[in-house]
């Protein structure tokens, strides 16, 4: 049987990420984050001075997702800012590119959130229930930053992204586009966070 080749990418950091076989030592969070930072959500068809990040998008989830279950434990929370983290390699690819080109991008997306998660202690695979919270979440983000930055309406962001749910002033207030390096830093921090050991 031939070995699926390897298709590498460098990184800032210096590693080297195989995109079709990734390893979890060639996983670093300080890569994680200024990629993510600097990926716009929605092909930066967006409102604002700044693009709208992905890493900002991720900490939008995270505290939608803390908003909706309080006592989440830190690994779910970590799984949740990590649900776009191979975005750091591939890019956000929009939906409707997506359903044109089919699902082969899934194949690499999958693997590397696997390798990502495997780099920060999580099973390589988050359970059935955690990966229907993280896209409740992450479908509440996109109504949010459809309506309040991308210019669609409410009634066409309920047909495509389903009925909002009630969320506090502090979740609205992460909508307003951050600089590059502060998406990256506060990123970074809240991973962080989530990865410290309790004393």
């Amino acid at each position: 049987m031939a070995k699926e080749p390897r298709v590498w990418q460098r990184m800032l950091s210096g590693r080297r990420l195989d995109l079709l076989n990734p390893s979890p030592l060639d996983v670093e969070l300080d890569d994680i984050a200024h990629g993510l930072a600097r990926v716009a959500r929605w092909n930066g068809q967006t409102e604002g001075p700044h693009i709208f990040s992905v890493a900002q998008h991720s900490l939008l989830v995270g505290a939608i997702a803390d908003h909706l279950d309080p006592g989440l434990p830190p690994s779910s929370r970590l799984a949740v800012l990590l649900h776009d983290a191979p975005e750091y390699v591939i890019g956000d690819i929009i939906s409707p590119f997506k359903s044109v080109i089919g699902d082969a991008y899934k194949v690499v997306e999958h693997r590397l959130l696997g390798a990502i998660h495997v780099h920060f202690g999580l099973p390589s695979e988050p359970g059935a229930v955690l990966k229907r919270f993280i896209k409740r979440a992450d479908r509440q983000a996109a109504f949010l930053e459809a309506t309040h930055l991308a210019g669609f309406s409410r009634e066409e962001a309920v047909r495509i992204f389903g009925r909002p749910e009630p969320l506090p002033r502090t979740v609205h207030r992460l909508l307003d586009p951050w600089p590059v390096a502060e998406a990256e830093e506060r990123y970074r921090e809240r991973i962080l966070a989530c990865t410290a050991t309790p004393p």
